[in-house]
């Protein structure tokens, strides 16, 4: 078995945006963007992230970004091609395979558990 998990991986500790819904709140595993002057929030479908949540406050108040390096995200839709894919946020937390998006090296796609690993 191998692993990619955190190789390379640089982070960041971010403010979360305050969200009214439970379901809009940022959690572990989750990509993000930047949603206001040092504080991220989640993505909606088919917009660019810009890392993925690796730990979040109990408050929800702070969490730490993965900015770089590997990392592995849920995936939904078809799944990403292995080498240099197209990726964007499905809106749910985890990516998509998008020929628009932003192209990134994945190294690793898990059909059965719908996880991809790729390179910030």
């Amino acid at each position: 078995m191998y692993s990619f998990e955190g190789i390379g991986q640089w982070a960041a500790t971010f403010a979360c945006a305050e969200a009214e819904e439970e379901a809009a709140k940022v959690t572990e595993g989750a990509v993000v963007k930047m949603a206001a002057n040092g504080t991220v929030g989640l993505c909606a479908g088919g917009e660019a992230f810009c890392g993925m949540v690796l730990s979040a406050g109990r408050d929800g108040g702070a969490c730490t970004v993965a900015l770089g390096g590997m990392v592995t995200a849920g995936y939904t839709g078809t799944a990403p091609a292995l080498g240099w894919s197209g990726l964007s946020a499905d809106g749910s937390g985890g990516v998509k395979a998008d020929a628009a998006g932003r192209a990134r090296l994945v190294v690793d796609v898990d059909t059965d558990g719908q996880t991809v690993t790729f390179v910030l």
